[in-house]
C-alpha cells in the first residue's frame, strides 16, 4: 500500500472501527476520486496498530499489478494463495464492482470466516444486485462523500473565512485538488477529467447507456435546474424542445443510472408532519459543486443561491441526516433532516434583509407545530442573526462549521 498523506478523516475510521473483526462485509460507497482509498489507507495503518502480526491483503483494481484479478475465481485464488494460519488475516479490495461476480468469492470467505472483509465501490448497483441477496445481513455500508468545509480548511492550510468558502463552492471537495494551486483553470481541467471518468466508467459501461448525447443533456439541464422540482416528465417536455426525443423510461432509467454512480443525488418530498413520501416530483443536488461547476460553468451572479442550497444539503448528508424536501399544503421547506428519531427543518435563502423575505421564506416553519429546530440560512448576510419568532438565523460559514456540532456526527 503506497504512502498515504498525514491528514486523518477521522469521521470515517469512527464509523469502521467498531465492526472490525465482526462477520461483516464492510463497504465503502461513494462517487469516484472522493477519497475511499484514502480512507483504506489510514484504516490499514491502524489495523497494522490493532494487529500488528496480522495478514493484510490489499487489492486496488485501479493498479496495474492487480490487472489479473478479473473474476471471482481469480479474487479467490489470491486470497487462498495469501492467506496466512494463525494469525487474523484482513482483506480489502478498492474498486470491487471491476471484479467480475466478486460476490461469490465475498459470501464463501465470509462463509468460511477466511478473512475480515472491507470493499470500496463507486457504483451503489452493487448493494442492489447480488451482492444484497449473497449477503443480506451480514454486511453493513458506510458512505463517503469528498471533502466537507472544515477538512477542505485543513488539506488547504485555510482560515474559516467567507473567502475560502467562496473557493470551495467553486472548486469542490475532491481531496486531490490540494496537489494544485486553487486559482485559474488547472482545478477545473482536473476535474473535468474525473467527470469524464466518472460518466465512462461508472455510468455509460457500468449501466449499459447507449445515447451518451442524452446522458450529457440530461447532467447539464440538473446542473441548471439544482434545487426545482423536477419529474421525468418534465425533463422529457424539456429535452423534447431542444430537439432530442427520448421517452419517460429511457430518461427514468439515465436519472437512475447518474444516482447510482453518485453524480446526483435525489432527494424525494414528504409530507411535513406526516408520512406520506411523494412519488412525483423531486429534487437533484450534485455530489461535489465542484464538477457540477466543470460542466457548466461557475457563475456566481446567476447560481450562487443553487450553489448555496446544494451545499447545505450537502452538509445534512455528510452529518447522517437522512433528508427530504417538505411539503407543508401549498408551501415548502427546502429541507426536512432526518436522524435517529430527531429533525431539523431549514430553509435556505441568499438574504433576509426585506421583509417581505423574511416572511415568504420563514413563514413556512413557523406553521411547523412541533419543537425541532428551526435553522433559516443565508449567505453572508449582516440580518442573518439570532431568532425571528423560534427560527434560528445564521450564515452558511456558521450552519457549515457549527450546525450540527461534531459531538452530533
Amino acid at each position: 500500500m503506497k504512502q498515504m498523506p498525514s491528514f486523518r478523516r477521522q469521521r470515517y475510521l469512527d464509523k469502521i472501527l467498531p465492526f472490525v473483526g465482526k462477520p461483516l462485509v464492510k463497504v465503502l460507497l461513494g462517487q469516484r476520486r472522493v477519497g475511499k482509498s484514502y480512507v483504506m489507507g489510514q484504516l490499514i495503518d491502524k489495523l497494522k496498530i490493532l494487529h500488528p502480526n496480522s495478514q493484510i491483503l490489499y487489492v486496488n483494481k485501479e493498479w496495474e499489478e492487480f490487472s489479473q484479478i478479473q473474476n471471482n475465481d481469480d479474487l479467490l485464488g489470491y486470497v487462498l494463495e495469501n492467506v496466512k494460519e494463525g494469525v487474523i488475516n484482513f482483506l480489502l479490495v478498492d474498486e470491487v464492482q471491476e471484479i467480475r461476480d466478486f460476490e461469490k468469492a465475498v459470501r464463501n470467505l465470509l462463509a468460511k470466516e477466511t478473512c475480515d472483509i472491507y470493499l470500496t465501490g463507486s457504483n451503489a448497483a452493487i448493494l442492489s444486485g447480488e451482492l444484497a441477496t449473497f449477503l443480506s445481513g451480514r454486511y453493513v455500508t458506510i458512505e463517503v462523500f469528498g471533502l466537507d468545509f472544515e477538512e477542505f480548511l485543513q488539506f488547504h492550510q485555510l482560515e474559516a473565512t467567507f473567502e475560502s468558502l467562496q473557493l470551495y463552492v467553486k472548486f469542490g471537495g475532491m481531496p486531490f485538488l490540494h496537489h494544485l494551486v486553487l486559482d485559474g483553470n488547472a482545478p477545473f481541467e482536473y476535474l473535468k477529467n474525473v467527470y469524464s471518468s466518472i460518466l465512462l466508467k461508472d455510468v455509460v459501461a457500468r449501466e449499459g447507456i447507449r445515447n451518451v448525447f442524452l446522458l450529457e443533456n440530461l447532467v447539464s439541464f440538473l446542473a441548471d435546474n439544482i434545487g426545482s422540482l423536477l419529474s421525468a416528465n418534465n425533463i422529457h417536455r424539456f429535452l423534447k424542445s431542444q430537439k432530442i426525443n427520448v421517452s419517460v423510461p429511457v430518461i427514468i432509467n439515465y436519472l437512475h443510472a447518474l444516482t447510482n454512480a453518485f453524480v446526483v443525488h435525489k432527494v424525494p418530498r414528504s409530507e411535513v408532519g406526516g408520512l406520506k413520501i411523494f412519488e412525483v416530483g423531486e429534487k437533484y443536488y450534485f455530489e461535489d459543486l465542484g464538477l457540477r461547476n466543470a460542466i457548466i460553468g461557475y457563475n456566481p451572479a446567476k447560481d450562487l443561491h443553487k450553489l448555496l442550497e446544494n451545499l447545505v444539503y450537502l452538509h445534512l448528508k455528510r452529518m447522517g441526516y437522512v433528508v427530504f424536501v417538505g411539503k407543508l399544503g401549498d408551501k415548502e421547506v427546502d429541507f426536512v433532516a432526518e436522524k435517529e428519531g430527531i429533525k431539523m427543518y431549514v430553509q435556505v435563502t441568499l438574504t433576509l434583509a426585506a421583509e417581505s423575505t423574511r416572511q415568504r421564506e420563514l413563514g413556512n416553519l413557523q406553521q411547523i407545530g412541533d419543537n425541532y429546530p428551526k435553522y433559516a440560512v443565508t449567505w453572508n448576510d449582516p440580518y442573518s442573526q439570532g431568532d425571528w419568532g423560534g427560527i434560528i438565523q445564521l450564515n452558511i460559514l456558521d450552519f457549515l462549521t457549527k450546525i450540527p456540532t461534531r459531538n452530533n456526527i
